[in-house]
């Protein structure tokens, strides 16, 4: 097994603690495609609010795995960099069609295509990490650093922007520098706007 060469996180009980980045990725995508199913099923002042909290998710998501999860398939995954490449550019078409669907009124005859392409590129995106990059990863890292990349994924998520981006950078180091720049704007936006961005909020 390859090491990812990370800080050493502080055991408990003399284990190393914490969600793996498995875990963690497979839990936020069941949340994902929750909140597509609802957003292609839904109508009227509700639609507004499930595609406000789709936007956000999203955009907290694949921010959190371009600064973490794909440095770590290029590290030790064989054709890592292949791998992370391909996964890069579909993620950046989904942004491009995520900042469209933001900008789109729930009215607007655009809008169900647009939540409909949206659904899609979540579930061909779950898919390309539930049959590849985490099974790669869960073959070739030891327990302890996928705890430690599933404790940064999380972190990471939290200070994510919550709307798209598709002109910022998406490598290390730079997005680690611009995205809690950007989502710092996106939060003083969401709060002026009462907008919703959480699951829960819904």
């Amino acid at each position: 097994m390859s090491t990812l060469n990370l800080p050493p996180l502080p055991p408990v009980g003399g284990e190393t603690t914490g969600r793996n980045v498995v875990d963690v990725i497979t839990g936020q995508h069941r949340e994902l495609l929750a909140l597509c199913d609802r957003l292609t099923g839904s109508s009227g002042a509700e639609r507004s609010r499930i595609a406000q909290v789709v936007v956000a998710t999203l955009s907290r998501h694949l921010s959190a795995e371009e600064q973490y999860l794909y440095p770590a398939v290029r590290k030790v995954v064989p054709d890592g960099d292949l791998l992370a490449d391909r996964e890069l550019a579909e993620d950046h078409q989904l942004l491009v069609t995520l900042k469209r669907l933001d900008g789109a009124r729930p009215e607007d005859p655009a809008f169900g295509e647009l939540a409909a392409g949206v659904t899609e590129a979540v579930r061909r995106h779950v898919d390309a990490d539930a049959e590849e990059l985490l099974p790669l990863l869960t073959q070739m890292v030891p327990v302890e650093d996928l705890i430690r990349v599933g404790n940064r994924v999380e972190t990471a998520e939290e200070a994510a922007p919550t709307r798209p981006h598709p002109a910022t950078p998406s490598r290390p180091p730079w997005n680690k520098i611009v995205d809690p720049a950007v989502a710092v704007v996106d939060k003083v936006r969401d709060v002026a706007g009462r907008r919703v961005t959480y699951p829960r909020d819904l």
